[in-house]
C-alpha cells in the first residue's frame, strides 16, 4: 500500500486538477461569450460610424471624393509592405458601403460582392472561402446599406489566447504546488513518522508505555490504544511467568516424590514392598495429574482469555452427571453423597461448556477430601426467578471465619492433608466469569457450607474484574 503522504497528495492534486479543469471550462465559455458580445458591439459601432460618414452634410462631389480617398487608402494598406501594416488582424476586419446595387466603399479585405443579402442585424455567412460574422445596417431614409464583417477565426483565436493565458499560470504553478503540498503533508505527518520510528526501533521486550509529546489529538488516541495494548501484554507476560513459576514450584515436590517411589520400587527386596511402592507411585501420579489439571483450568479461566460461547444447560441434569463421576471417589471411603433438588423447577441457565462439571468437581471433591470416612456430603439446589444456588455441606473440620477470605487465594492450603490450594480459587474465578459469587459459611453439622450462586443469564464481566487473591 502506498504511503499516506502519497495518497493524500495524489487525492489533493486530483481534486485540484479537476477543479481547475472545471473552472477553466467555465471561464472559457464565459470568455467566449463576452468576446462575442464585445466584437458584436464593435461591429455595430463601426457600422454606425460608416452610417454617419455616408450621411455627412457635404455636396455630392465632395462626398464622392471623400469616399474615393478612403477606398484608395484602404487598398494601399492591403497592397503595402506588411511592416507598414497597422495590425495583423487588420485584414480580418472588413466593411462595405452599398447604395442600391453599387458598391460605394469597401475595406481592403472586403470582397467586391455583397457579404450577405440578409435583412438588417447579425448573421453568419461564408464568403470567398472564409467564415464571417456580419452586421448589416440600413441607412435611414436612403438606399444605402452598411455591412461590417469580421472573420470568425479571429474570435476563436482570441478566445483561445484568453483561455490559455488564464490557465497557463495554473499549469506552470501545478508542479510548484505539488512540491509545496508534498512538504506540507510531510510536515503534517511528521508526528506519525516519529511514532513509527519510535515503534520500529523499540526493544521487543520493552513493554513500557510510549511517551511521545506533544502529539496531535488523532495520534494521541492511537498512542493511548497502543499503551493500553502494551499494558495488557505486560500483564499477560507477568501472569505467564507467574503461572510457570507456580507450576514449577508446585510440580517439583510431587515429581520428586514420584521419583522416590520409583526408586523404592526398583530397590524393593520383596514383592510386597515393591507393590506398596508402586501403589504409592500410582497415588502420586494421580495427585500430580489432578494438580496439572487444576493448573490448566486456572490458566484457562484467566480474565484475559477469550470466553467461549455460552450455551443453555440444565443445572440439575449436569449436577447429577458430575456427582455420578465422583461416586467412586466417595465409595472408596464409604462416604455418602446426598442430592436435594426439586425436579419440577426450572434449572436452565446459560454457562460456558464444562463450567458446571468443573464447579461440582472442585466443590464436592473438596468436601469429600475434608469429610471423614463414612461421612455425608449434602448437595442441594435452590432457585428463584433470576438466580440458581448450589449448596454443598460437608462434615469436615470447617474453616475458621478469619481464614475464609484467604482460602480462595491460589496455593493457599487449609490444614494438613489439603490439596494444592487451587480448588476454591478455580471456583471463585469461574463464578466471577458468569457474574456469580462464592460464599463460605459454617454448616449446621459443624463442617463447611459452600454457596455458589449463578445468574440464569450470565453477566459478561469486565477484564481484570475477577479477584486474583
Amino acid at each position: 500500500m502506498t504511503s499516506i503522504r502519497r495518497r493524500t497528495l495524489g487525492l489533493v492534486l486530483l481534486v485540484f486538477a479537476i477543479s481547475m479543469l472545471a473552472i477553466g471550462l467555465v471561464s472559457y465559455r464565459y470568455a467566449a461569450h463576452e468576446i462575442e458580445e464585445l466584437y458584436d458591439a464593435s461591429l455595430a459601432q463601426n457600422a454606425r460610424l460608416l452610417e454617419g460618414l455616408a450621411q455627412s452634410p457635404l455636396p455630392s462631389a465632395q462626398r464622392e471624393a471623400l469616399l474615393e480617398s478612403l477606398e484608395s487608402a484602404l487598398l494601399r494598406a492591403e497592397q503595402s509592405d506588411k511592416r507598414l501594416a497597422g495590425h495583423r488582424y487588420e485584414s480580418k476586419l472588413a466593411f462595405q458601403l452599398w447604395e442600391g446595387e453599387r458598391l460605394l466603399l469597401r475595406s481592403a479585405s472586403a470582397p467586391e460582392q455583397p457579404f450577405t443579402d440578409h435583412p438588417p442585424g447579425y448573421t453568419d455567412n461564408r464568403v470567398a472561402g472564409d467564415d464571417w460574422r456580419i452586421y448589416v445596417l440600413d441607412v435611414a431614409d436612403a438606399t444605402r446599406r452598411v455591412m461590417v464583417a469580421e472573420r470568425s477565426d479571429v474570435r476563436g483565436e482570441l478566445t483561445r489566447a484568453v483561455a490559455l493565458r488564464t490557465l497557463l499560470p495554473d499549469l506552470v504553478g501545478l508542479p510548484l504546488l505539488a512540491l509545496l503540498l508534498w512538504w506540507a503533508t510531510g510536515w503534517g505527518l511528521r508526528p506519525l513518522s516519529r511514532l513509527a520510528e519510535a515503534i520500529r526501533h523499540r526493544d521487543p521486550y520493552n513493554l513500557q508505555p510510549l511517551a511521545l509529546q506533544p502529539l496531535p489529538r488523532e495520534l494521541a488516541t492511537i498512542v493511548g490504544a497502543l499503551n493500553r495494548l502494551l499494558e495488557r501484554i505486560r500483564e499477560l507476560r507477568v501472569r505467564e511467568k507467574r503461572f510457570i513459576a507456580d507450576a514449577a514450584h508446585e510440580l517439583r515436590t510431587p515429581l520428586a516424590v514420584l521419583d522416590l517411589h520409583a526408586q523404592n520400587a526398583l530397590a524393593a527386596e520383596s514383592a510386597e514392598d515393591r507393590r506398596e511402592a508402586l501403589d504409592e507411585l500410582r497415588s502420586g501420579v494421580a495427585r500430580a495429574t489432578r494438580l496439572v489439571a487444576q493448573l490448566l483450568t486456572l490458566a484457562r479461566l484467566d480474565p484475559e482469555e477469550a470466553r467461549p460461547a455460552l450455551r443453555e444447560a440444565d443445572l440439575l441434569l449436569e449436577l447429577r452427571e458430575a456427582l455420578a463421576k465422583l461416586a467412586p471417589l466417595a465409595a472408596e471411603r464409604d462416604q455418602a453423597l446426598a442430592l436435594e433438588a426439586d425436579a419440577s423447577l426450572d434449572w436452565c441457565l446459560r454457562v460456558e461448556p464444562g463450567a458446571i462439571e468443573t464447579l461440582v468437581q472442585n466443590l464436592v471433591g473438596n468436601a469429600l477430601n475434608h469429610s471423614p470416612d463414612g461421612g455425608l456430603v449434602t448437595v442441594a439446589l435452590e432457585a428463584d426467578d433470576s438466580l440458581l444456588t448450589l449448596r454443598v455441606d460437608d462434615q469436615g473440620p470447617g474453616i475458621p471465619a478469619a481464614e475464609r477470605q484467604r482460602v480462595t487465594e491460589r496455593f493457599h492450603r487449609a490444614g494438613p492433608g489439603a490439596g494444592a490450594g487451587l480448588g476454591l480459587s478455580i471456583v471463585e474465578r469461574l463464578l466471577a466469569r458468569h457474574g456469580g459469587q462464592l460464599q463460605l459459611q459454617e454448616a449446621p453439622g459443624g463442617g463447611l457450607r459452600a454457596l455458589a450462586t449463578l445468574p440464569r443469564e450470565a453477566v459478561s464481566q469486565p477484564r481484570n474484574s475477577s479477584p486474583e487473591r
